[in-house]
């Protein structure tokens, strides 16, 4: 079934039905504001008449495929921040574009439930040698056989140069030129679908990239110096002026899941939005995705928040649908399993070190470890707030991200640094646990390729952007010798982003491949048994015995699945073994009436009512 999208925007060039274009742009800091042209037919310079409120506008032939930017005040010439298209980087002028040209072959696709959330985090650009979207098409086999059900693209707005994270980008509505047009974006998202996968789009609305913004020339009132950021100045979400802002940024979330079909949005670093408005610019971006798209398919907002906030992620009275985020990255079952498997207690990972196995257990069981309680890493500042009302399914529990690998000094995944037998124990604590599970690119197999922190910046900011990543590292004893952080590689390097690249190839080796059998494996006893279950699925409880923890959570249906898993150096003896039909195991005995869990032992069973 196909169909044709457009979300309709009050700003940057929307086609007219006449076959004119109208041009709109918010300078509430310019004078005058004209329009550079050029497309196959002229070249012209045409003034933007000045409107209410700072707005420009005007209305000229310019079709499909145009080039254009703005001049401000008869200086500087800058692009449309609500570009849909920016062929030649962030300094270069934006494109026309005509989103109904597409026409979309999976108009039936009503997306998927959340309970069978199986994410796939990847960076289009490292994902494939070939780092575009058609590339990443030729992937999706393999992925779709494993057990993913959605995949979590990094952010893909147009940043400076033509690698990067894609956290410093500056045109929010143009997918980055380097990965191929928007059309291409479209087929990735078309053919995710075709193979049953669900599209999550990383969006950042904390802050624009330091390189290629310049909306400060002509509407500053896009910022409010009264929040500060690790960026500078907040994005201006409840000061004077606030309500363009806001919309823009409204209408940016609509864009992507309505014009390109994405099934939802991660947002980035919420903790870092400034905003004292009710509803805050987080709650009103829900409230638009569900009152809009998410009306007629499965629309779901995921959070990065460290603050640990649960008022984002409430549900009905029955447990079953969000008020307005479907889940969180959950940082504590990560950082709890990572100190487990690694031994690592450096920066925040001091907060679980203590007793690593219960914070892992409160995390499993009821979502955050932290729920009030002060943080020694904070300064005895209380973290979290109460989460033992809500489902499992408000997690999203993983071992590894762009994060926890990329802000590694040498971007080192877990297999590279983690006891084998651990490893596998907590592999199979997040993706049999009810939480929904997230690997990162390349975990599936145990890639070898690091994933280093990468940029392009122009020469002067790239080499203050080295140093500061070296520096950042000097409190750690392991690099307080200038010669040591030499070591660490340059972000602006071409050969860092291409040693970040994932090798395919790994995946038909030994002992890849059956890394990859066993993830594939879980996650096939996940969607038979426990996806099923889960709509309806509350909060848990966890017990320590002899060294062992012991999770179980009520399932909906009455049903019960218990997890249990010995990460001691020391055999476990559980004498009350998890109720139920035994649904995986790995180092596990029976020993009498009890159970036995070797170092590394995982043992999985659903009691049935």
């Amino acid at each position: 079934m196909s169909g044709r999208y457009r979300h309709a925007m009050p700003f940057g060039a929307e086609l007219q039905p006449g076959g004119a274009t109208r041009f709109r742009l918010w300078a509430p800091a310019a004078g005058r504001v004209a329009l550079l042209l050029a497309s196959s037919a002229t070249r012209a310079e045409l003034p933007l008449a000045p409107l209410a409120d700072g707005w420009h506008e005007c209305i000229a032939d310019a079709p499909a495929g145009s080039r254009y930017a703005f001049r401000i005040d008869g200086g500087m010439s800058v692009p449309d921040p609500a570009s849909r298209a920016n062929p030649e980087d962030v300094h270069a002028p934006s494109m026309v574009v005509d989103p109904l040209a597409f026409e979309w072959q999976d108009a039936d696709w009503k997306g998927r439930p959340w309970e069978e959330a199986v994410i796939y985090e990847l960076h289009v650009g490292a994902f494939t040698p070939q780092g575009t979207f058609d590339a990443a098409i030729g992937r999706l086999d393999e992925l779709a056989a494993l057990g993913v059900t959605a995949l979590e693209l990094m952010p893909v707005a147009e940043f400076p140069g033509r690698r990067n994270w894609g956290y410093d980008g500056v045109l929010p509505f143009a997918p980055e030129a380097a990965y191929g047009p928007p059309e291409d974006f479209k087929r990735l998202v078309q053919a995710a679908h075709a193979h049953g996968l669900m599209v999550l789009l990383d969006v950042v609305y904390n802050h624009f990239g330091p390189e290629g913004n310049y909306l400060h020339l002509y509407a500053p009132q896009f910022f409010n110096p009264a929040h500060a950021t690790p960026w500078g100045a907040a994005i201006n979400f409840d000061g004077e002026a606030s309500r363009t802002v806001r919309e823009f940024f409204i209408h940016n979330a609509l864009y992507w899941v309505e014009e390109f079909r994405c099934d939802g949005l991660r947002l980035d670093a919420v903790h870092a939005i400034r905003d004292s408005s009710e509803p805050d610019i987080v709650a009103a971006i829900g409230r638009a995705l569900a009152c809009g798209p998410g009306r007629e398919r499965h629309v779901h907002l995921v959070l990065e928040n460290d603050r640990n906030q649960t008022h984002y992620l409430e549900r009905d009275a029955h447990l079953l649908r969000p008020r307005l985020a479907s889940a969180q990255w959950n940082d504590d079952v990560h950082h709890a399993l990572h100190v487990l498997v690694t031994g690592e207690s450096d920066g925040y990972y001091a907060d679980y070190a203590e007793a690593p196995l219960a914070r892992l257990g409160r995390a499993l069981a009821e979502g955050f470890a932290y729920q009030g309680e002060p943080s020694a890493f904070r300064g005895g500042a209380p973290r979290g707030s109460a989460s033992g009302h809500l489902p499992a399914t408000a997690f999203i529990a993983f071992l590894q991200t762009h994060d926890q690998v990329g802000n590694r000094a040498f971007g080192e995944r877990l297999a590279a640094i983690a006891a084998p037998a651990a490893l596998r124990a907590a592999e199979a604590c997040v993706l049999l646990a009810p939480q929904v599970p997230m690997l990162f690119m390349g975990e599936e197999y145990g890639a070898t390729t690091p994933f280093l922190f990468f940029c392009d910046f122009a020469p002067e900011l790239a080499a203050a952007v080295a140093h500061g990543r070296r520096q950042e590292f000097a409190r750690f004893a392991a690099f307080r010798d200038p010669a040591s952080r030499g070591r660490i590689p340059d972000p602006g390097d071409a050969a860092t982003f291409a040693a970040s690249r994932l090798r395919w190839d790994e995946r038909a080796q030994a002992p890849h491949r059956e890394h990859l059998q066993n993830i594939a494996a879980l996650l096939e006893l996940r969607r038979r048994h426990l996806v099923p279950r889960l709509a309806g699925t509350g909060s848990g409880r966890f017990v320590i015995v002899d060294g062992a923890l012991h999770v179980e959570w009520m399932l909906g249906g009455g049903a019960r699945w218990h997890l249990a898993a010995n990460f001691s150096p020391a055999a476990a003896l559980l004498p009350q073994p998890p109720r139920g039909t035994r649904i995986y195991g790995r180092g596990d005995a029976a020993h009498g009436a009890a159970l036995e869990l070797e170092p590394g032992g995982v043992y999985a069973s659903l009691e049935l009512p």
